[in-house]
């Protein structure tokens, strides 16, 4: 079984930054796409970043040039560094995975966290 624990969420004014991780652990061959997601109150759930194994980002165009994705592969941990955050950035983050388990491609969720921007 893969697990995903995510952490770095909470409460923060306009403008400000926090950090979220998402730690993967369990049996598996490996990670081959690693994101993020959020989802605003009332809303569904959209893209904000993802990285592949290759290192390759994508991101979505609300956050460009505020949030960074990155990993660490030895830790099979992603990160999602974000910047002059916004009260619209509020949502929970859920964290997703796509790894390579007995040949086959699965995709896990972390059970989210909460960002909180208030103005």
């Amino acid at each position: 079984q893969v697990q995903l624990v995510e952490s770095g969420g909470g409460l923060v004014q306009a403008g400000g930054s926090l950090r979220l991780s998402c730690a993967a652990s369990g049996r598996f061959f490996s990670i081959n796409v690693m994101g993020w997601y959020r989802q605003p109150p009332g809303k569904q759930r959209d893209l904000v970043a993802t990285i592949t194994s290759g290192g390759s980002t994508n991101y979505a165009d609300s956050v460009k040039g505020r949030f960074t994705i990155s990993r660490d592969i030895a830790k099979n941990t992603v990160y999602l560094q974000m910047n002059s955050l916004k009260p619209e950035d509020t949502a929970v983050y859920y964290c997703k995975v796509i790894v390579l388990k007995d040949r086959r491609s699965v995709e896990v969720w972390g059970q989210g966290t909460q960002v909180t921007v208030s103005s």
